[in-house]
C-alpha cells in the first residue's frame, strides 16, 4: 500500500505523511469512505496517546471527518485497546488512534479499528488510499459532522478491564510497581490495580507531551526492575506509550517478556481446562517457548512478525491466545485486540489464585540465548536475500551445527534497508559465534 503499513501510518511529525494537511485529508477520505451507503450521520471514535502533537492531529482529523459528514466522539488520551473497545461500545463505524506506540515523541501515527474493534481490513485501507487521490469535497453545511467529548471514557474502560478477570478476584497482599511510560495508560492502569486491591506504586505516570517512552516503559524496563527491588514489590508491570504492549518484572528484578507471559497464561489455562486450542507466536518467538509447549502437548504455530498477523492466524485456527516477545499479547476471549492492562491482569489473576510468585510461574520455560545482528544492504532487503545460493548454503551450515537445538532466521526489515540475522541456541558463546558467521556471509553476498 502507498501509506498504510502493518500498523497504520507512522512517521516523523512535520515530515510527509505526518503533516497537518495530510492528516486532515486522511480524516476526510476515511470519513467519506465510511459514510458511503449510510443515510444517518455515522460516528467515529478518536483517541490519542500523550505526545504533544496529538493535539494538532486530533483537531485535523476532527475537521476532516466533519467535512465528510461524519460525527466525532473524542476520548482524549486513552490506550489503543480502549479505543477499540469503546468503538464497539459506543456504536462507532470506526475507531481512530493517534499514536506512534513505543516510538519517541517526535514521531506520531494514525491507525484505524473497524466498528467491531478489530484492525481495519485491507480493502477499506485501499479504498481510503484511493480516496486520498481525489479532491476534498466538503458536504453541504447542514450535513457537516458534529463533535463531542466522551467525559466518562476513563471510567468506562477501568470497569471493562476489571471485568476481564473472574468475579471476586482480589489482589490484596500484592505490591505492584506500575510503569505507565508517561503514556496513555497513566489515568487507567494504576486505578485498575488499586481497585482490585493491590498496593500500587506508580512510576512514569506524569506525561508532559515530550517524555512519552523516554527511558521508561516496556522498551526500557531497567527503571522498573530497579523500582521493584527497591520497593520490595512482588512484581512490576511496564506498558508502552499507547498501552497495547506489556512486559513484567519478577520480585528479583528479572524481566518477564511476552514469550514468558504467553507460557504462564497457557500453562495456567491448560491446568484448569481453559486453554482453547493452541497458541500463536511469531517467527521471532523464542525457541524455548516452542520447546516448552511441545513438552506440555500444546499446539504452537508461528506467524509473521506483527500482532495483526498473530490475530489473523488465531482467527483462522479458532484459537484465542497468542502474542509477541515484545509484549503484544492477544487474549481474544477477553478483548478484540492486544491490551497491556488486560494481559497483565490475566497474569496477576494466576499469581493471586495459585499463590505462586511470578518467578516460579515463569520458571517452566527455559529461554534460549538469542543474538540478532542487523546487516545493512543496498536497495531492497527482501530481494537481497531471496534465492541466494551462497546464503542458503551458509544457513544450512549453521543449522547443521545447531543440530536441531536452535533456530536460524534471515529476515528482511520492513522499515529499514537491513537484513536481520537471528540465531538461537543452547549456549551464548555458540549463538554469538554462529550469528557473526552468518552475518559475515550476508555481507559477503551483498558485495558480490
Amino acid at each position: 500500500m502507498k501509506y498504510f503499513g502493518t500498523d497504520g501510518i507512522r512517521g516523523r511529525v512535520g515530515e510527509p505523511p505526518i503533516t497537518v494537511d495530510f492528516i486532515l485529508k486522511l480524516g476526510w477520505a476515511a470519513g467519506s469512505v465510511l459514510a458511503e451507503g449510510n443515510d444517518d450521520h455515522p460516528s467515529v471514535i478518536i483517541g490519542k496517546d500523550t505526545r504533544i502533537s496529538g493535539y494538532l492531529f486530533e483537531s485535523a482529523l476532527e475537521a476532516g471527518f466533519s467535512a465528510a459528514g461524519v460525527d466525532v466522539r473524542l476520548l482524549g488520551p486513552m490506550p489503543t485497546p480502549a479505543v477499540a473497545h469503546l468503538t464497539r461500545s459506543l456504536g462507532g463505524v470506526a475507531g481512530v488512534v493517534i499514536s506512534a506506540s513505543h516510538n519517541p515523541y517526535e514521531d506520531n501515527g494514525i491507525k484505524f479499528f473497524s466498528g467491531q474493534g478489530e484492525k481495519l481490513d485491507d480493502a477499506l485501507q485501499v479504498a481510503i488510499e484511493e480516496r486520498m487521490d481525489e479532491p476534498l469535497e466538503q458536504v453541504a453545511p447542514h450535513r457537516l459532522g458534529k463533535a463531542m467529548r466522551i467525559d466518562d471514557a476513563v471510567g468506562r474502560y477501568i470497569e471493562y478491564c476489571k471485568a476481564t478477570v473472574p468475579y471476586g478476584t482480589r489482589f490484596e497482599g500484592l505490591k505492584i510497581v506500575v510503569d505507565c511510560a508517561n503514556g496513555a495508560t497513566y489515568r487507567i492502569a494504576p486505578p485498575v490495580f488499586r481497585e482490585l486491591g493491590a498496593d500500587v506504586v506508580a512510576i512514569h505516570h506524569t506525561p508532559d507531551g515530550l517524555n512519552i517512552n523516554a527511558d521508561c516503559g516496556s522498551t526500557h524496563p531497567q527503571g522498573l526492575a530497579d523500582a521493584v527491588v527497591r520497593e520490595k514489590a512482588d512484581l512490576g508491570v511496564a506498558f508502552d506509550g499507547d498501552g497495547d504492549r506489556v512486559v513484567l518484572v519478577d520480585h528479583t528484578g528479572q524481566l518477564i517478556d511476552g514469550d514468558q507471559i504467553l507460557f504462564v497464561l497457557a500453562n495456567a489455562r491448560r491446568a484448569n481446562g481453559g486453554l482453547s486450542g493452541g497458541v500463536v507466536g511469531t517467527v521471532m518467538s523464542n525457541f524455548g517457548l516452542e520447546e516448552a509447549f511441545r513438552g506440555m502437548g500444546v499446539s504452537f504455530e508461528r506467524s509473521q512478525v506483527g500482532d495483526r498477523f498473530v490475530h489473523e492466524r488465531l482467527r483462522e485456527r479458532g484459537w484465542v491466545l497468542g502474542g509477541e516477545a515484545s509484549g503484544h499479547i492477544l487474549c481474544l476471549d477477553r478483548a478484540t485486540t492486544g491490551c497491556g492492562i488486560v494481559s497483565a491482569l490475566q497474569v496477576l489473576e494466576v499469581v493471586a489464585r495459585t499463590r505462586q510468585s511470578l518467578a516460579a510461574l515463569a520458571a517452566g520455560m527455559k529461554k534460549y540465548p538469542q543474538v540478532m545482528i542487523n546487516v545493512p544492504v543496498a536497495g531492497n532487503a527482501r530481494d537481497a536475500i531471496s534465492g541466494n545460493p551462497s546464503l542458503d548454503a551458509a544457513v544450512r551450515e549453521v543449522e547443521l551445527e545447531l543440530n536441531g537445538r536452535g533456530r536460524v532466521i534471515l529476515r528482511p526489515s520492513g522499515t529499514e534497508p537491513v537484513v536481520r540475522v537471528t540465531v538461537e541456541g543452547p549456549e551464548s558463546d555458540l549463538v554469538r559465534r554462529l550469528a557473526d558467521q552468518l552475518a559475515g556471509a550476508v555481507t559477503r553476498a551483498m558485495d558480490v
